[in-house]
């Protein structure tokens, strides 16, 4: 459980929620809410009954598995056979390299600090015996596999009650047992879990090694000076590239050119492209502009006598056949033209907004590097409640009165201008993100508010919203937040 909480107290117990069919259960709990008598599986209703002030947060199995391949790929320092135990495990081979950390120990002890997460580790001759340690030991340094519990083998609830009620409750118990009639009725897979535990059975590591790098590289007999002649070095370094994405049907978002100086002195020039792109000219126009756009020139000294180039950041991109009547012209000038800014005035100046998950107007989306992150795929706009496409950050307070205490506004004053209300619709109600909250869903968290578009007696029209209901609010207050077309 990889979680940051900025919002919560440090020492409140925490929880990740998933749901799981029509009800939401914990997915995973730190050790101060373990304490308290959670564990994943548990429903949220049961966990809120038993720890009023548990923090929550929803679970992202994405994200965890991405931080699982990041931390598999840390983890080749240590040994080249890592191997992904999903979703929350990492197994490494480290046959023949533990003198290189001076022992088994210390080489575990190192790779715990380089993950930087609290975790169990167990040492074994083979991996099914270290996961089962790992997994399911009472104590970090014992190594005795017929000391585990049956759930070890990690079979279906009933076939481990069956177990438990023949009197079998540890690995030991089983291995004392004849396998056929194991096999007979608890089932072959029983058998060969146990046997694989043991050791008298094939438990291989399935290490997905990391792709070779994105790489090139070119030396000169005689140094090079001129601009045009680096250009055209670091072009044939990127046909080289293109050739290796191209196998890998891959395309680069990051290029990283090295120019090496004949004294030993080094530059380093970087682009980013928005889309995925392996054809050179697009690459080319970008590191000219970077290149025009240094703040110093590209001084050769006495020449480069190399210049090597690396794509470390690259995204599946297929071959794609361009239409007749070129239609995809316009997407491709739009993203040459975001990479072509981001370069000459830096990829934090450049932006565009992407959608968040949330039904708050003024966090429903967020500004992000136009050249780092995809195009924004926006969710249908709901045809019944239209939103205005000029918001205010925050919204303005007005002073409006109502001729009923729950309906639209008759006459509002803002910034010192008075204004009839002729036509108006709604609401539209949005509730609170109670979720947020610790103590979860009850009074006093947060306020509703009450949306109307509303047209004054010129036309003009406004997005303006109650904040908080008669029941919820003595007074609630007006505001205005966006001003339609």
């Amino acid at each position: 459980m990889i979680r940051t909480l900025a919002s919560h107290e440090a020492d409140a117990p925490f929880a990740l929620v998933a749901r799981a069919g029509n009800a939401l259960r914990l997915s995973a709990v730190c050790p101060r809410a373990a304490a308290r008598g959670l564990a994943p599986g548990t429903s949220l209703a049961d966990a809120r009954a038993r720890c009023p002030d548990l923090a929550t947060a929803p679970h992202n199995p994405e994200a965890d598995a991405r931080a699982l391949a990041d931390l598999g790929r840390r983890m080749g320092r240590f040994t080249p056979l890592v191997a992904s135990d999903a979703p929350d495990g990492m197994l490494l081979d480290i046959t023949g390299v533990a003198h290189l950390f001076r022992g088994e120990a210390a080489l575990a002890r190192a790779a715990m600090a380089e993950a930087g997460l609290t975790a169990r580790h167990a040492l074994a001759d083979h991996a099914a015996a270290a996961r089962a340690l790992a997994r399911h030991g009472a104590n970090p340094g014992d190594n005795d596999v017929r000391a585990l519990p049956v759930a070890a083998l990690e079979l279906p609830d009933e076939a481990l009650a069956g177990l438990r009620r023949a009197g079998l409750h540890r690995l030991g118990d089983l291995a004392r047992r004849p396998m056929a009639g194991l096999a007979a009725r608890f089932g072959e897979e029983a058998t060969t879990r146990l046997r694989a535990i043991l050791g008298e059975g094939a438990s291989p590591l399935h290490s997905s090694p990391a792709p070779a790098p994105i790489r090139a590289h070119a030396r000169f007999a005689e140094p090079i000076a001129r601009t045009c002649d680096v250009l055209d070095a670091i072009e044939a370094l990127l046909a080289e590239a293109a050739r290796q994405m191209e196998a890998r049907r891959i395309g680069g978002r990051r290029f990283i050119v090295i120019l090496e100086r004949c004294d030993g002195a080094r530059r380093r020039l970087e682009v980013e492209t928005g889309l995925p792109t392996r054809d050179p000219p697009p690459v080319m126009r970008l590191f000219a502009e970077r290149i025009d756009a240094l703040a110093d020139p590209l001084d050769p000294g006495f020449g480069f006598d190399a210049i090597g180039l690396a794509v470390p950041r690259t995204e599946p991109l297929a071959a794609r056949q361009a239409e007749l009547a070129g239609d995809d012209a316009g997407e491709d000038s739009m993203a040459a033209l975001i990479d072509r800014l981001s370069t000459r005035l830096g990829p934090g100046n450049v932006l565009h907004l992407m959608p968040v998950d949330s039904h708050m107007p003024e966090r429903a989306q967020r500004m992000s590097p136009a050249a780092r992150t995809p195009p924004p795929l926006w969710p249908a706009a709901a045809q019944a409640m239209p939103r205005p496409l000029l918001l205010f950050d925050p919204p303005q307070a007005i002073t409006a009165i109502a001729s009923v205490p729950d309906g639209p506004p008759q006459r509002f004053r803002w910034r010192g201008l008075l204004h009839e209300v002729t036509r108006a619709e709604g609401p539209e109600r949005i509730a609170p993100e109670w979720w947020r909250k610790v103590d979860g869903h009850l009074p006093g968290h947060g306020l509703t508010r009450d949306y109307y578009r509303i047209e004054d007696g010129e036309g003009r029209r406004f997005w303006v919203f109650r904040h908080g209901l008669f029941g919820e609010s003595s007074d609630p207050a007006w505001y205005i937040h966006g001003l339609f077309a």
